[in-house]
């Protein structure tokens, strides 16, 4: 089905909450239970001042915004970009909870970060934004209330910075059992080995799960990656190194294209020194933008920002799996359209979900004094996402609803029963 018309561009807010409200319907969530978890516990704004290389003092917003915590502490990630606002970090917070209540994780959702572009900032100045805006958040995050991790533009360097400087304020007697206030720090710095290539593991196992479902596998398989950060670059990694072809490549500065395939590793080196950029590579030919969605591929995987598969492109896509690397990434009418067209999408709140399950394993490691190597950790994380697949799959065959319908079934239905089970205060 083709579908031309002209849409008006969703926010995330308004993505996350037309999933939320249609799964409360299928699933005829208690009503009050509906009004709690349609709403966030907190949001928190800071505005903090820093000064600039050149002595300049600039000044800065950073949100953290924290959707529930019924089954644990919150949990969730930091991001560095320009498009950051309250409204993405509640959509963002929202996805969260649903994310690790899927996981069975006892984790609850949050998420924040800083409006800004890394880019404009040396290394020092991002180091004195980061510890300051730790400082401002304060006691509004903690190894046992709420628990930040990497995200977009952020990354192990970033957590350093941060759990350091919340070691610094708090007693000499609290430091040494308050490492896991972060996840996602270097392995130097109490990082756990195997959580940089957690995320996109997770994409690839999850598409590699559902070939398999149908009877195929990822050999000779097709595919294209928006984003070629952490996300992009790591699913790209192990799809390659099962046999697929990665033919196309997008980020914000240019759209590459190679027939023959392009070398995933020889890619990663070219970005290393330009801050993640793919442009300039000579391993492929740059191509339009707009014709990125378009290419024929059997394999999608959006590693980028939200709100990228709308109307206005869904109806190009020939692939027939699309892989939700990023957070949100399709809107409802792009979804709609996608579903029309037989296209298979596995939800964010799985597919991504190799990283929040690395950082589970990260937490535990360092709340209970343990060490684990990187094929202990591997194991662990593909038997959990393994368990999760097939949970999502019986329901998706039980019920006959596509992926993310299942997934959200699962991931609310678990919250319902906390809170029953539980009780609401007083």
């Amino acid at each position: 089905m083709i579908n031309t018309k002209k849409a008006i561009k969703q926010s995330m807010y308004e993505t996350v909450m037309n999933q939320f409200n249609k799964t409360a319907d299928i699933i005829d969530l208690n009503p009050n239970i509906r009004k709690i978890l349609g709403i966030t516990n907190n949001e928190i704004i800071v505005h903090f001042p820093v000064k600039m290389d050149n002595g300049e003092v600039e000044v800065f917003t950073g949100y953290r915004v924290q959707h529930n915590n019924a089954l644990g502490p919150y949990k969730g990630g930091l991001r560095y970009h320009d498009t950051v606002d309250i409204d993405a970090a509640k959509a963002l917070a929202m996805w969260m909870t649903w994310k690790t209540s899927l996981a069975g994780l006892p984790f609850g959702g949050a998420k924040g970060g800083i409006k800004l572009d890394p880019r404009d900032y040396s290394d020092s100045e991002l180091e004195r934004i980061t510890r300051r805006f730790t400082y401002a958040l304060g006691e509004n995050i903690g190894p046992e209330h709420d628990i930040p991790a990497p995200d977009v533009n952020t990354n192990p360097q970033t957590m350093a910075w941060i759990v350091d400087t919340y070691m610094s304020t708090i007693s000499s007697s609290e430091r040494s059992h308050n490492q896991h206030v972060v996840t996602g720090k270097p392995v130097g710095a109490g990082g756990l080995e195997g959580r940089d290539r957690a995320t996109g593991f997770g994409v690839y196992l999850s598409i590699k799960l559902l070939l398999e479902t149908k009877g195929e596998d990822l050999k000779n398989k097709k595919f294209i990656v928006q984003g070629f950060g952490n996300v992009g670059y790591w699913a790209s990694h192990f799809l390659t190194k099962d046999g697929s072809k990665l033919l196309a490549v997008q980020d914000a500065h240019a759209t590459l294209y190679n027939e023959n395939g392009i070398d995933t590793e020889a890619l990663a080196q070219h970005c290393e020194p330009r801050k993640g950029s793919i442009k300039g590579f000579e391993g492929a030919e740059e191509i339009e933008a707009d014709d990125f969605f378009g290419l024929d591929c059997d394999i999608i995987v959006p590693a980028a920002l939200g709100n990228q598969i709308t109307a206005e492109n869904a109806f190009k896509i020939k692939a027939s799996i699309l892989a939700e690397g990023a957070n949100g990434p399709t809107d409802k009418d792009g979804e709609q359209i996608l579903l029309d067209n037989g296209v298979t999408i596995i939800p964010d709140i799985f597919c991504n979900s190799g990283g929040v399950i690395g950082s589970y394993f990260e937490w535990l490691q360092n709340r209970n004094g343990e060490l684990w190597q990187l094929d202990e950790v591997m194991a662990k994380i593909e038997k959990k996402l393994k368990e999760n697949f097939h949970k999502i799959n019986t329901e998706v065959n039980k019920r006959n609803v596509d992926w993310r319908t299942a997934a959200f079934i699962l991931a609310i239905s678990r919250v319902e029963t906390a809170y029953i089970q539980r009780g609401i205060f007083p």
